[in-house]
């Protein structure tokens, strides 16, 4: 009876353990979705970015994206580094985030993203001067997440190979790891007709190009959508309904 006794109570106090573990673990996932509305709130975020965000609108983009502590993200043609310094700030500790821009990036974003990375915010930030074809240094692999934000258009009219590019991204992927990609809507049957002109592409035809490297689409994002939007003038002009879509795709695991 007492050798019975011990066994019971070793055993009740495992199933505790096991439970108290269980909670742990659980309480340590819930942990890892940041608060993005936060960490936009940051004090030492800079005016000009404040300002950004009542244009760019950034919280639902990252709900929908999801980046979290510790995650490996590429940020492809980050500019002036806006959305890398989202990126960034989402997974802190330690993650780290790649800033891709090519060779022949104009000066203002240039100084911009030279002036950013100096900053606490962007301690775990690499820049990355790549060509958008070639855009992933040969040690960088197993990334979490890429993103890829209102430039996919431009590389339509600029002489790279996207179909390279996009194979890059997939091989560059860690099985599950995901694309997320936002562009200014054009009209169907355009294509890649007006991505000159208006700055604008077809949501089916980034898609189609998407897909044919290998991904696969996982969702939409209706948050940057515009019904008033005509569609029939520049994507960049001030002031003007612009809309925008917002895919993600995943790298399958098989």
């Amino acid at each position: 009876m007492k050798h019975f006794s011990l066994c019971r109570s070793a055993a009740v106090a495992f199933v505790i353990a096991a439970v108290a573990a269980g909670l742990f673990l659980h309480s340590a996932q819930a942990q890892t979705v940041p608060d993005y509305a936060a960490l936009m709130a940051a004090p030492d975020r800079s005016d000009a970015d404040r300002n950004a965000d009542k244009r760019r609108d950034p919280v639902p983009f990252l709900k929908f994206a999801a980046p979290r502590p510790g995650m490996k993200v590429l940020d492809m043609a980050a500019g002036g580094g806006y959305s890398t310094e989202l990126m960034a700030r989402a997974v802190a500790p330690n993650g780290v985030v790649y800033a891709q821009n090519p060779p022949d990036l104009p000066d203002k974003p240039k100084a911009a993203l030279a002036a950013r990375l100096q900053t606490p915010a962007m301690k775990d930030v690499i820049a990355d001067i790549r060509p958008f074809d070639d855009p992933i240094p040969p040690d960088v692999h197993d990334l979490d997440m890429i993103t890829f934000l209102f430039y996919y258009h431009d590389t339509a009219y600029l002489p790279v190979d996207r179909a390279a590019m996009d194979k890059k991204m997939f091989a560059a992927l860690k099985p599950g790891g995901l694309l997320v990609i936002a562009d200014h809507s054009a009209l169907p049957g355009q294509g890649v007709s007006v991505v000159k002109t208006l700055h604008r592409i077809e949501e089916a035809t980034e898609r189609q190009e998407i897909e044919a490297a290998g991904f696969k689409f996982v969702a939409e994002g209706n948050f940057w959508r515009n019904g008033a939007d005509t569609h029939d003038f520049p994507s960049y002009k001030p002031n003007m309904p612009v809309d925008n879509f917002v895919l993600k795709f995943v790298k399958p695991a098989s």
